[in-house]
């Protein structure tokens, strides 16, 4: 091979490919990104080579032709050569070549980090801290006080699970643009965003991180961070919308100037953790029209403590389209290193193909601030022949606030008008069980989508029965179509204070009180539950349920969004004992008189709580045996237990 390669860029280029002959199809080998040719190469930046390599890369698997005929990683700090001379002739190391890419260096300095939050530990504040914070939550939703005594570049502690230690990924992955949108988000939790994926991610492979202003107010967010990031950042930029534009659209402006062949979307409260990238980047250097999802950790919005949500499961909806989760499959489970396939995406935080986002139209810019982008996104990458995975070695802690702080700029039922406009183009019949369980969604004007069928006709993507039974096949076991009758309901009173539980004022993470039973009257109805078919408990007609996340003694019941999979919020109401019993703690529900609270205690526990459930039957009479049987069954149960009252009703 020619050594002396002095004279014009492109032509040097030319003839070295020229020379490797027969072996240009391995480097020209089939790939998802075609968008480069040999001119573009030509004109392609070298600034990124090293020091061994001065000229370009060759497409997009990024090796570069260097001074001494081998081709070379152009940002390599290990000076490995993809490329080995055999005489004159030159062998192109294969495309699916296993790296380790865990940086081991930085995994060490974290590891001997110390400080406030450091290990993603929890920050607990003195007394006297704890006056100084309201301000900050205010605002922000969370305890930025807290966020703020801890390092933009702390250490986080590895969670994931055992065998990503030792899994490799491809060595040609694509580069990826990663996009922030924010609006007012606190200084401290939006630079550890930044830094957090910068310092945990191969440097070529973070070709840029671009932060999207959706119309900030805060000075923070304005010429202060401007400064920041041109100080201290060589590949940050900051874009701004000229208008409040909400969420949506402002991840769309974001992906409009990105350049990167991958784009990774992620909130402004995030943190990336141990080797986070490469697990999102492969899935699709394999196969372009795959999208990939990280683990998503909680960082608590109080002490910003790091931890796991949980192992893992599939994303799915209920009929009134919020999202689920479904338990994952038993052949997932034998591999819990390894990507999972997912029916549905949580929305925040995800990986596409830049071509391939693109060609589905990126989201729908006829959606609305926030509210069934992920199930629009998603519905459409399965039904036009995409797929979508979990990746658990890919791990990024978010911070879920405590409340939302500041007020969104949508008009009337925004997030209505984005379910049925999602549920008219994608949703084919099964549209109807959404209208069914809101049915004033039909009144509401979806505005024109005609832009929307016409890419899926383009597209030829598959009907929603189609997704419902080879993707999401399971869901309806979970949450069917059409609901089943509650196994029962009414109000769970103390026999011996005989005062009820109540709900009243309560939202998801808070606990209940005893009050005094109301029968009739505008609080009646926070004093009603149900025993569902899913075998939780719930305020009536409610989204959040009876869940117990401790095993330990009087640890609290509190309300926590229902799941439908059973696991802490799943309760058996006991015959003989009059308990309700929680199954996975072996605990009753119980309750403290002095201080009318609810928390739960061991079942073999002598407890003076007795519980007056009105149970609601509902069944068909469908034969006269099964007539005879219920009659037998009622009276035998009055036989036993003559002191209970139950209002039967509902019969049809």
């Amino acid at each position: 091979m020619t050594k002396n390669l002095e004279s014009d860029y492109g032509e040097n280029v030319f003839k070295a490919l020229m020379q490797i002959g027969p072996l240009l199809p391995l480097v020209l080998h089939h790939t998802t990104y075609r968008h480069s040719t040999l001119e573009e190469i030509s004109r392609s930046d070298s600034e990124n080579a090293a020091s061994s390599c001065d000229l370009t890369k060759i497409l997009d698997c990024r090796l570069c032709l260097c001074r001494d005929g081998t081709f070379c990683h152009p940002t390599s700090e290990r000076s490995r050569k993809d490329l080995i001379n055999k005489g004159n002739v030159a062998v192109v190391l294969g495309k699916k070549e296993k790296y380790d890419w865990h940086n081991y260096k930085l995994i060490e300095e974290d590891i001997a980090r110390k400080g406030p939050g450091e290990q993603g530990a929890a920050v607990i504040l003195t007394p006297e801290e704890e006056k100084q914070k309201d301000v900050l939550y205010k605002t922000n939703g969370f305890n930025a006080f807290v966020s703020d005594k801890i390092s933009l570049q702390r250490s986080l502690k590895d969670i994931r699970h055992p065998d990503c230690a030792h899994k490799k990924y491809l060595y040609h992955l694509p580069n990826a643009s990663v996009v922030v949108p924010f609006h007012n988000e606190h200084w401290s939790t939006l630079l550890r965003t930044v830094y957090s994926v910068l310092n945990r991610s191969p440097k070529h492979l973070i070709h840029e991180v671009i932060l999207v202003d959706d119309f900030s107010t805060k000075e923070h967010c304005k010429v202060q961070l401007d400064k920041y990031v041109n100080t201290y950042f060589t590949n940050v930029k900051v874009i701004r919308a000229k208008q409040r534009e909400g969420l949506i659209r402002t991840r769309l402006l974001g992906a409009k100037v990105a350049t990167g062949q991958v784009l990774i979307f992620l909130d402004s409260h995030v943190e990336a953790n141990v080797n986070w990238l490469p697990p999102l980047l492969e899935p699709i250097a394999e196969n372009w029209k795959t999208v990939v999802c990280p683990f998503i950790d909680v960082i608590d919005y109080e002490t910003f403590a790091y931890r796991a949500q949980d192992e893992g499961a599939r994303g799915a909806f209920d009929w009134e389209m919020f999202y689920k989760r479904l338990p994952l499959l038993q052949s997932d489970l034998q591999h819990p290193a390894d990507p999972f396939k997912s029916p549905v995406m949580a929305g925040g935080l995800f990986a596409i193909d830049r071509n391939w986002f693109w060609e589905l139209g990126g989201y729908d810019p006829g959606l609305d601030i926030w509210g069934g982008e992920q199930y629009e996104l998603s519905f459409k990458i399965w039904q036009c022949g995409g797929e979508m995975v979990d990746a658990p070695c890919s791990r990024v802690g978010h911070v879920y606030r405590k409340f939302a702080p500041f007020i969104n700029p949508g008009v009337g039922d925004f997030v209505g008008r984005n379910y049925r406009r999602v549920a008219e183009v994608w949703m084919d019949e099964y549209k109807e069980y959404l209208y069914l369980r809101r049915p004033h969604y039909r009144d509401i004007d979806p505005g024109d989508m005609t832009a929307q069928v016409e890419i899926r006709n383009r597209l030829k993507c598959k009907p929603f029965s189609w997704f419902m039974k080879e993707v999401a096949f399971d869901l309806p076991k979970f949450y069917p179509p059409v609901e089943p009758p509650n196994i029962a309901d009414g109000e769970i009173r103390n026999k011996a204070s005989n005062l009820c539980l109540d709900t009243r004022f309560r939202g998801p993470n808070e606990r209940f009180q005893l009050e005094a039973c109301i029968k009739d009257g505008q609080g009646q109805g926070e004093q009603k539950f149900e025993l569902t078919w899913h075998k939780d408990i719930r305020p009536w007609k409610r989204s959040v349920c009876f869940d117990v996340s401790q095993t330990i003694p009087k640890a609290p019941v509190i309300l926590y969004t229902c799941h439908g999979m059973q696991g802490n919020q799943r309760w058996k109401y006991n015959y003989e004992t009059k308990q309700l019993y929680h199954p996975i703690s072996q605990q009753c529900l119980d309750c403290d008189h002095g201080r009318l609270s609810f928390f739960h205690t061991y079942f073999f526990s002598f407890l003076n709580f007795h519980l007056f459930f009105y149970f609601m039957i509902l069944f068909s009479l469908i034969s006269s045996f099964f007539t005879y049987f219920f009659s037998l069954s009622i009276l035998l149960f009055f036989y036993h237990f003559p002191f209970i009252s139950l209002l039967l009703h509902g019969f049809s």
